[in-house]
């Protein structure tokens, strides 16, 4: 877990003034909401419970989410691909998603979360580092810079999976936009400290710069993606990650100071 530094812009008379993050305080309301009012988080009673729900789940994520296949396509998977696709959930035969339009999938995949912790671990990268990156870009560009990281992030994790058996799975969640966040922060503050929290240490505090942290995890990711089984998506953070980062130097030209 980690907390950065705030970033503070001097207001007059000496007093800092932060202006307020709104469109990483929307993307957190925004992803909550859906999570809630979806199957996944089994508050709804529209999705039933039990088995139920959960075949819910897999129809909902079916229908929102984004599938490589589907995205390299252009049209959503038939019934004879569904049926020799793997079945992540026994007994929930996936069904088709007439009208479903593959493109558009992959921004409403964005707001998708297969659980709690999958929510709560990408709404506090975002809470933590999303803010200091819409100072520096602004409203309108931070928000259009994390949609289409997201959907590149989405994009190029099809590509790869292009031949794999698993292109049919269907791929949800923020952390291709967020990892691009990460690096886009990188970039821009790599000497601000970072508060971590180290768990072979009990959890102890300790700072460090965020080239270390954010370097580190990047590392791990890489790491993941040829050493992890499927489950998670780990290539779709190597390359927000790295889109967010290669964006970064587009944006600074000059050596990035550490937040005030």
């Amino acid at each position: 877990m980690a907390l950065a530094a705030p970033d503070h812009t001097a207001a007059r008379g000496g007093r800092p003034q932060v202006p307020a993050p709104a469109v990483t305080y929307a993307l957190i309301a925004v992803n909550t909401l859906v999570f809630l009012l979806g199957p996944a988080a089994g508050l709804n009673p529209l999705y039933g419970t039990g088995q139920a729900r959960v075949c819910a789940e897999q129809r909902y994520e079916q229908r929102w989410g984004a599938v490589p296949a589907e995205l390299l396509a252009g049209r959503p998977l038939t019934a004879g691909q569904l049926a020799e696709a793997p079945d992540p959930v026994p007994g929930c035969p996936a069904a088709p998603t007439p009208g479903k339009h593959p493109a558009l999938s992959v921004l409403t995949g964005l707001f998708l979360h297969a659980g709690w912790l999958h929510l709560l671990g990408n709404l506090l990268f975002l809470h933590v580092f999303g803010p200091t990156v819409e100072r520096r870009l602004g409203r309108a560009r931070y928000a259009l810079f994390y949609l289409a990281a997201g959907s590149l992030a989405t994009y190029g994790f099809a590509l790869a999976e292009a031949h794999s058996p698993d292109s049919t799975r269907v791929l949800i969640g923020a952390s291709g936009a967020i990892s691009a966040v990460l690096g886009a922060y990188l970039r821009f503050h790599p000497r601000s400290r970072v508060t971590t929290l180290v768990p072979l240490l009990f959890f102890l505090p300790l700072r460090f710069p965020a080239w270390l942290v954010l370097g580190l995890w990047f590392a791990l990711q890489w790491w993941s993606v040829h050493s992890a089984g499927p489950g998670v998506a780990y290539l779709v953070h190597v390359i927000g990650f790295s889109a967010g980062f290669l964006f970064g130097c587009t944006v600074v030209r000059h050596p990035s100071r550490r937040p005030a």
